[in-house]
């Protein structure tokens, strides 16, 4: 019995306007399943935690000056340790970049901002590749769905969603311990509680054989920087393939279809 091609590839909440490089992993995608057949899955990592992630760069349209721009949070611990799919988008934050936003982008999009009103930043993120057109005729399986959650395979190496000082953030858990790592050698232990397959997410290392028990994709696009730290191994049933070459592959995707 064939089975037909599952065609994957993997991003976290990459800016309200995706990077040019997830672009790429679209566009590539979608030209695989031109030859080959099947379906296309966006594994949609909203479960790190990094805000330096959904950094968004944007080129004045008139200077070509480069603008970053991210979200804004309502406190330290939110920002800092708070899964992506928990942090809350602030109003008086999308007010104003909504104001800035015409002198970067095409009115389209700025219109689109201005209608999204998704209450994470990974929802934002998401409902703003969708809105786009992005995502057309793609799958999005998100590593914070319980489900997804549940279904996948146990790995040795993983973060735990849990309540501190009145946020959820995502702990890492390392030697019987739940810990907050602060920067160079600093960390914060939290106290070790019980806990459930639907509040785990892999780490770095673990995220491929994690993903694929769920995925079962048959091809991955690998980014640049993944290329490096794949750990091919834990699924060498997977065809890999190299994403297209895109320049400025750091900055926010904003053409405008014809």
């Amino acid at each position: 019995m064939t089975t037909a091609p599952v065609i994957c590839f993997g991003q976290q909440p990459c800016g309200f306007f995706p990077k040019r490089f997830l672009f790429a992993k679209i566009q590539t995608a979608r030209r695989l399943q031109k030859e080959i057949g099947g379906e296309i899955v966006f594994f949609y990592h909203d479960s790190d935690h990094d805000p330096r992630e959904t950094k968004t760069i944007l080129r004045h349209r008139k200077t070509r000056e480069v603008a970053r721009f991210n979200f804004a949070f309502e406190n330290r611990l939110q920002r800092k340790f708070s899964p992506l799919y928990l942090k809350r988008v602030a109003p008086v934050w999308h007010t104003k970049t909504t104001k800035q936003l015409p002198a970067f982008v095409d009115r389209r999009w700025v219109r689109a901002f201005e209608e999204n009103q998704a209450p994470t930043v990974a929802d934002f993120c998401l409902e703003m590749y969708r809105r786009m057109g992005l995502l057309d005729g793609i799958r999005v399986a998100r590593s914070s769905d319980p489900v997804v959650r549940r279904a996948a395979c146990d790995v040795p190496e993983y973060f735990v969603d849990v309540a501190h000082d009145g946020e959820v953030v995502r702990a890492r858990f390392r030697d019987d311990k739940l810990e907050l790592h602060e920067g160079g050698d600093s960390c914060i232990t939290l106290p070790l509680i019980a806990f459930t397959k639907e509040q785990v997410s892999p780490s770095r290392d673990t995220r491929l054989r994690w993903m694929q028990s769920v995925v079962r994709c048959t091809h991955y696009i690998a980014g640049a920087s993944e290329q490096a730290y794949l750990r091919r191994e834990d699924a060498p049933e997977i065809t890999y393939v190299n994403r297209d070459t895109i320049e400025g592959s750091d900055e926010a995707y904003t053409e405008v279809p014809l």
